[in-house]
């Protein structure tokens, strides 16, 4: 139905608007439509009058609850066991919010929580003791989805446990000590996107905690634009709450802490760093980015007893050095361990000794782990021993190549005498080196 206008005449006692009834009834068929519209039939507004029974009463999962102003919750709960879910909205953050001054108080709780959708409001929790939330996914296939929330001075935000997934997009932390903990299984990830950090309380807390029985098999991700305390980190997580490689993720984030860039802080992420197998931090200020590589080089030198004409693994001690996201399984090899196909350069610098006139090659080999087999990638061309410039009889070789890995492929090199069957030795600092593209 179109809006009834009420014609109210041409001027004030005029007499030549609509009588009164005829006003009436056209009133009465707009609020008649108001309410019954198909928006507002599925929407609660909660104002300080009502939010005892609204809020805090019996949550309606099929409602949406609009914040009319800020509502002041004082020892109001809102309770969302039975697997109830939560959608609220509001204005924006500086017309609708949620607030308690409170001791020893948690505004949402439930121990088996449904989804959680929040919109365009702030939330104060400032008392002592206090948290914003401590709710568990009754079955861990249920989301938490904050979009333009703002957290005031809140003592904590509490903690989610077991969860599927969590969004936040364009939040922000000012002021109090807003640590959120993350506890039980979570099958998915959690995403912060477009989100600030200013002013906070100072103490020994983390933005970001893992609590109890705390695993993630998806990705946590954050390009967050942070300033911290002098005491106070950006997440307390270690390698065993990740399921998989690369999920750790830190991307185009800005990290200071009172306002000055430190990427040498360790402190910032005190128990992981970007070496390990979960993280994947890059294109970051403020924090050292994840250098997805490792190096072989020989650190002591013993010959190598070939065969006319048959491929030999080279002999001595190899040591593996900058490595991240590779190890060393034996000696010789480089493996890599991160989740994701990578592309990456390959480079080789080796210096043999052996006979004079002999001529040697040398491969590299990819052990596909798919297959369970060795694949020759590169063999290049013969070298001449000779007479080099240090007096010794050596041939040298260098080369350049690309290679795919995945995980738990490995590289290896090879050498060959094609002929005699005269040994070889390669020389001390000789070495094997993979970078990420």
């Amino acid at each position: 139905m179109a809006q009834q206008i009420i014609d109210v005449g041409t001027g004030a006692n005029s007499g030549n608007g609509d009588p009164n009834r005829t006003a009436w009834v056209k009133a009465n068929g707009n609020f008649t439509e108001l309410y019954n519209g198909s928006i507002l039939n599925n929407r609660i507004v909660v104002t300080q009058a009502n939010v005892t029974t609204t809020l805090g009463g019996t949550i309606d999962s099929t409602k949406e609850y609009f914040l009319d102003g800020v509502i002041d919750m004082g020892t109001t709960q809102i309770d969302l066991s039975g697997g109830k879910d939560l959608n609220i909205r509001g204005y924006d953050f500086s017309i609708s919010g949620l607030t308690s001054s409170e001791n020893s108080y948690t505004m949402i709780t439930g121990a088996d929580a449904g989804n959680v959708l929040w919109f365009d409001f702030k939330i104060e929790v400032t008392g002592t003791g206090s948290k914003v939330l401590d709710i568990t996914d009754g079955t861990g296939l249920h989301s938490f989805e904050i979009l333009r929330i703002n957290f005031n001075n809140c003592t904590s935000l509490g903690t989610l446990n077991g969860y599927r997934q969590g969004l936040e997009t364009g939040t922000g932390r000012f002021g109090g000590t807003p640590e959120l903990t993350l506890a039980g299984t979570w099958l998915g990830g959690y995403y912060i996107d477009v989100s600030i950090v200013r002013s906070l309380t100072d103490g020994s807390y983390t933005l970001f905690k893992a609590g109890a029985s705390f695993t993630m098999a998806s990705r946590f991700r954050t390009n967050m634009n942070v300033d911290l305390n002098t005491t106070v980190s950006l997440f307390d997580f270690v390698l065993g709450n990740f399921t998989n490689g690369n999920t750790l993720i830190i991307q185009n984030a800005l990290i200071t802490r009172n306002g000055v860039i430190d990427a040498s802080d360790t402190t910032i992420t005190p128990n992981v760093t970007r070496k390990e197998i979960c993280s994947l931090w890059t294109d970051n200020v403020g924090i050292r980015d994840t250098n997805v590589g490792g190096k072989i080089r020989i650190t002591t030198e013993a010959a190598t007893t070939l065969t006319s004409n048959v491929w030999s693994l080279i002999s001595g001690t190899f040591t593996l050095s900058s490595a991240e996201h590779f190890d060393s399984p034996s000696s010789g090899e480089l493996r890599h361990l991160g989740a994701n196909p990578i592309d990456f350069n390959l480079a080789i610098q080796t210096i043999f000794s052996g006979s004079s006139g002999n001529d040697i090659e040398i491969r590299t080999q990819r052990w596909n782990d798919s297959s369970s087999a060795w694949v020759s990638f590169t063999e290049l061309y013969p070298k001449r021993i000779s007479v080099g410039g240090g007096g010794s009889n050596v041939a040298e070789f260098v080369s350049f190549a690309n290679v795919l890995l995945e995980k738990n492929d490995k590289i290896r090199i090879q050498v060959r005498n094609t002929s005699a069957s005269n040994s070889v030795t390669l020389l001390s600092q000789s070495s094997l080196k993979v970078n990420r593209v």
